[in-house]
């Protein structure tokens, strides 16, 4: 059992628990910019990210297919629980009802990643905006992952949505809103 915040329904396998935390950048370009953007996600996440290809060639805005176009990091355990946080923090605790899948998986956008505490702005950098995606799991998801006698994991087994708005709520501390204002708020 990873050593990370879970949601306590009664009996152990039915622990709701972060699987994974994925934060994408795409940057829709190659070269500088997306050099630039890994550098960043490398300093938020504290990993080295992986990059993403273009899957067809768009003329207009000037993509070729299998060109480097986003880069990404998935985080687990520890890392993913506090970068979630961080990241939470950035968007005022709210994430859109919307936003919250039938299978407990919920994603969310940051504008700007100097919207997280602790990052100043630099100049010759400039400001990328990033996507957090969340799968929550429970125990026993191995099941449908595992090289050998793998199997799908039954539907009474899987996250739900309530589930998902449940842990959200009482363990991340955040509201599930019925939509979200854009931009931060420092107002408050």
């Amino acid at each position: 059992m990873p050593q990370v915040p879970y949601l306590d329904v009664g009996h152990p396998m039915r622990r709701v628990y972060i699987g994974k935390v994925v934060v994408n950048m795409a940057v829709g370009e190659s070269g500088e910019r997306l050099a630039k953007a890994a550098k960043v996600l490398e300093e938020l996440t504290g990993q080295k990210p992986s990059f993403r290809k273009a899957k067809r060639t768009i003329k207009e805005f000037g993509i070729k297919r299998g060109e480097n176009i986003a880069c990404m990091a998935t985080l687990r355990g520890e890392r993913a629980s506090k970068f979630l946080k961080k990241a939470l923090e950035a968007v005022n605790f709210e994430i859109p009802e919307s936003s919250i899948d039938e299978y407990g998986n919920f994603a969310f956008g940051v504008r700007e990643h100097i919207y997280l505490p602790g990052v100043k702005y630099d100049p010759s950098i400039g400001i990328f905006g990033f996507d957090v995606i969340v799968a929550l799991e429970r125990p026993g998801f191995r099941v449908m992952r595992r090289r050998r006698r793998r199997s799908k994991v039954p539907r009474h087994h899987r996250v739900t949505r309530e589930e998902a708005v449940e842990f959200i709520e009482k363990v991340l501390g955040a509201k599930v809103v019925e939509k979200r204002r854009r931009g931060p708020s420092f107002a408050s």
